[in-house]
């Protein structure tokens, strides 16, 4: 009598389909609507489910926002520690969408540090990204980058610059970034690269022929105005237009009244003077004016004042005196104080603005400063 042996069957499979991101929704669907969710919300939104906390850390995610014009400007801002001198604390402001809440109207949610901390580096923001260009690393000037991908906070090495810098002038134009200067021109390839541009699309850095007579070493200031770089100078600021490949001096007046850092709204160039009031050059009059109808509502004096243009808005940081808010400057820690100034054309030639709000948005330990702040369209 035989025996008869079968090999036994394998087990009955069925594919793992992934879960729906809204169950009583299309996926396509549901990403349209989610794609709309503010920013502010996405902490919360986040812990709804695991495919929902999955796309909002995807590249799908923010191309949907895009494509549906759901973007948000969104305000970072980088602080130094007094107990870490090269190193710098990277916060993401985030407005709250709802004007009527009774609660805070912004969140700063931390960002991972810079892997490898500098001082004096440049800034320039390409799409989604913040571009942290050389910087000193214990006195001698370094040509890394470091490149934030802010969609997902995450830091990656960039292509090197040709030389190192420190105190450089960065601007952006025509999807490129232009860096000039924080090098000292004691050779010949330093010479050549004072001025580089990056090309993202190449993914490398090219030398921009520069003058000899531009060619000063420490930059304070940089805005980009029309589609030219603005970049000031220790002695004599400078002007570069990309387009046309032509190098010209800063007016006088421009170069007088421009010492610190500054950004643009509506055409018109933004910083904070000496005498503790925010100025806006007209470019097209070659001239300063005072920027009206702020007065009431911001200190008669900035310590450490920069500001950005977040979304068409010029938003001016500060930091403020320490001890929490009782005003007792011996405090342990201290406060940086935000605000949004919605900048007018009431027709009669003056630049005016209208706070929307002013608040303390951080505090940080004594001693500390704030190094820069960029807005970024996420």
């Amino acid at each position: 009598m035989s025996a008869t042996t079968s090999s036994p069957s394998p087990p009955s499979t069925s594919p793992t389909l992934p879960s729906a991101l809204i169950p009583s929704l299309p996926d396509d669907v549901a990403l349209n609507c989610l794609a709309r969710v503010p920013r502010w919300h996405h902490t919360r939104l986040s812990v709804v489910s695991k495919p929902i906390k999955s796309l909002l850390s995807s590249p799908l995610y923010f191309t949907a926002r895009s494509l549906l014009n759901c973007t948000q400007n969104l305000l970072y801002l980088a602080v130094r520690s007094p107990h870490h001198h090269n190193s710098s604390t990277w916060f993401s402001l985030y407005q709250n969408p709802n004007p009527n809440s009774t609660t805070n109207n912004n969140l700063l949610v931390p960002v991972p540090p810079i892997p490898n901390p500098s001082i004096g580096s440049a800034y320039a923001v390409l799409g989604s990204k913040i571009y942290v260009l050389g910087g000193s690393i214990n006195d001698v000037p370094s040509s890394h980058v470091w490149v934030l991908d802010c969609r997902f906070h995450k830091w990656e090495l960039g292509p090197n610059m040709r030389v190192g810098r420190e105190f450089a002038a960065a601007g952006v134009v025509d999807g490129k970034i232009y860096v000039m200067g924080g090098c000292v021109v004691d050779s010949w390839a330093r010479a050549t690269h004072w001025t580089e541009v990056f090309d993202p699309v190449v993914g490398r850095w090219e030398a921009v022929p520069s003058p000899v007579e531009v060619r000063e070493k420490w930059m304070h200031a940089t805005a980009v105005v029309g589609g030219k770089i603005y970049a000031m100078a220790d002695r004599g600021g400078v002007v570069y237009d990309p387009r046309e490949k032509v190098w010209e001096s800063v007016g006088s007046e421009l170069d007088m009244g421009w010492r610190g850092r500054a950004c643009v709204v509506g055409g018109v160039l933004y910083c904070y003077d000496y005498l503790g009031k925010i100025r806006g050059f007209d470019m097209v009059k070659d001239v300063w004016k005072e920027l009206k109808g702020v007065e009431n509502g911001l200190p008669k004096f900035l310590c450490g004042a920069t500001m950005a243009n977040v979304g068409g808005r010029l938003v001016v940081l500060w930091e403020g005196r320490g001890g929490g808010g009782n005003g007792n400057e011996k405090g342990k820690e201290m406060e940086i104080w935000c605000a949004e100034i919605e900048v007018k054309d009431k027709g009669d030639g003056d630049l005016w603005g209208e706070i929307n709000w002013s608040e303390k948005v951080l505090l940080v330990p004594n001693r500390s400063s704030i190094v820069h702040c960029l807005a970024v369209s996420l």
